[in-house]
């Protein structure tokens, strides 16, 4: 890269956040700070929630995806899982929405402390906190891989730690001053610039692919879409787990996330909270399209270039196949082009998680510990107080993400979506209990809640599926049949042959153990609760 390539991207990571701050103007109450006080138009929220939800993790994780070969769940069946986001979204439209919005509520997790109480509202929403932790960590990691892959070309060896603590500063910067205004538009003017370098990427490799492409393509199915021959418990992107998984992994992620919630509430009404929501599931879907066809076309550049697989033969000497769609930024895109692209890259990192943790550390768990109503000057200050404290919080777990990422066989998409299954499905399970079992009280959620997450902590570490042969072909070793199931907790990577249950499935399983268990323990109770204000809110809805 030259200097007009480095001088693109400082421009960038200084401009963005002074125009967030710009932009978000001095937050003055703490309503403004959280939720804008509803003022924010359905079609800025929608491309908020694309970009807050794309990440770094699409951008350069989902090409690889596609670059894969068919045995590793290569080719387009990726976009399963955004057929299921579409149905999830539709679902969460209709069911959660109207709790929210029509509950003038602050977070999603309101609506658990007045179904069931403060304990479940605080137990909710230090988990969603965790949760996000880890997830925005490596999101925040991913963000830094381009950035070392241009300084490594000056010659620089930055390491992970001191990229993403610049980053974690930059994104504290605009968030702290300007709250969750600053933090749309710039997700909405960061998804444009973005998509734009995804452009120049597509028209850039189409002119230097060799004649008979996408013949090759074909042949060796870059282009299947739905994958019916795999094992739907360990198989890449099964149908039937990716879509199930998929929709349900929507309905946490966008219904009981406070990190998509929050966007949602800065609407005008439910009306335009609905609209923006179920519009961000079609274009997410046409985004993942855009992005595995990036790297079917990576594909056929890089069988043409170097024979031999880049990344497991060292063909281009790199250390992360990660780094594959930014080498190729770097590495083949005349000066000024590749510095635009990589700043776009950079954008969908920008979007910041932490005025979402911060509502909830403070609405949800101060308030209720302290057990007393804060001024609007008070919790406007904690909100930024804690809003510094969860940035710091942040860029440690990027760099021990960075420290662990070299041992790791799955792209880092895939491991930001398993982190979620720890917990989504509890969170989600909590929600659809209170909706569902009306005798379920406080006690019966929290139990079911702390029982779901140890259920799946198990399974997710634990649970492994063996395949028939250690000799077999790599799709009945991997992702074929299984012939037996063991428990292993050991840390080392799964020997050949030995798979764990398939990501997509966590959630719904999750919402299941929570649904049973609550329910059986709801049965303890003679009578029904008799309404609440949730109930009250249900009505009023309806």
């Amino acid at each position: 890269m030259r200097a007009l390539d480095v001088a693109i991207i400082v421009v960038f990571l200084v401009g963005m956040p002074l125009l967030g701050v710009l932009i978000g103007g001095r937050q003055k109450s703490a309503t403004d700070y959280f939720i804008s006080e509803k003022k924010i138009s359905w079609w800025v929220v929608c491309v908020s929630v694309v970009s807050a939800e794309t990440s770094t993790l699409t951008v350069l994780s989902v090409p690889v995806v596609a670059y894969l070969a068919p045995e590793q769940a290569g080719g387009m069946t990726y976009l399963t899982l955004a057929f299921g986001y579409i149905v999830g979204r539709i679902i969460v439209a209709f069911v959660l929405l109207p709790r929210y919005i029509d509950g003038d509520l602050v977070t999603a997790y309101a609506f658990l402390g007045k179904r069931y109480g403060d304990g479940m509202r605080a137990t909710a929403s230090v988990t969603f906190q965790f949760t996000r932790l880890l997830a925005d960590g490596i999101r925040l990691f991913a963000t830094a891989i381009p950035i070392k892959v241009v300084l490594a070309s000056y010659g620089v060896d930055a390491s992970y730690w001191a990229i993403v603590v610049v980053l974690g500063i930059a994104m504290v910067f605009y968030t702290f001053v300007g709250g969750v205004r600053a933090v749309v538009w710039v997700d909405a003017i960061q998804m444009v610039w973005y998509v734009l370098g995804g452009v120049i990427v597509v028209v850039a490799l189409l002119g230097a692919l060799p004649s008979g492409w996408f013949g090759d393509a074909m042949d060796a199915s870059k282009f299947q879409l739905f994958d019916f021959s795999s094992n739907a418990l360990t198989g890449g992107f099964p149908f039937v787990a990716a879509f199930f998984g998929g929709a349900m992994l929507a309905m946490a992620s966008h219904g009981v996330d406070q990190l998509i919630v929050q966007r949602l509430m800065a609407t005008r009404d439910l009306r335009a909270a609905r609209k923006a929501l179920i519009a961000s599931g079609f274009v997410v879907f046409l985004q993942f399209a855009f992005f595995l066809f990036i790297g079917v076309l990576m594909w056929a550049f890089y069988q043409a270039a170097v024979p031999t697989d880049p990344v497991a033969d060292g063909g281009l000497g790199l250390g992360n196949k990660d780094e594959l769609f930014a080498n190729y930024i770097v590495t083949e895109l005349p000066s000024g082009l590749s510095g635009f692209v990589i700043a776009g890259i950079l954008a969908a990192a920008l979007s910041s998680s932490l005025g979402a943790l911060a509502s909830a550390t403070v609405t949800d768990v101060y308030e209720r510990i302290s057990r007393r109503t804060l001024s609007d000057v008070d919790r406007l200050r904690l909100g930024r107080v804690w809003t510094v404290v969860w940035a710091g919080l942040l860029i440690v777990c990027a760099g021990l993400f960075a420290t662990v990422n070299q041992t790791t066989a799955d792209p880092i998409v895939v491991q930001a979506l398993g982190i979620t299954g720890y917990t989504y499905g509890a969170l989600l399970g909590a929600f659809l209990l209170g909706l569902l079992v009306k005798r379920a009280n406080q006690t019966d959620g929290i139990v079911a809640f702390a029982v779901t997450v140890a259920v799946m902590t198990f399974v997710i570490l634990g649970v492994k599926f063996v395949g028939p042969s250690a000799e077999a072909d790599p799709v009945a070793n991997g992702y074929g049949e299984w012939s037996s199931i063991m428990i292993d907790f050991s840390a080392a990577a799964p020997a050949e042959g030995v798979r764990t249950l398939v990501s997509w499935w966590y959630t719904p399983l999750g919402v299941a153990v929570t649904l049973i268990v609550g329910g059986l323990l709801a049965l303890r109770h003679r009578d029904r609760p008799a309404p609440d204000a949730a109930d009250q809110v249900t009505a009023k809805a309806a």
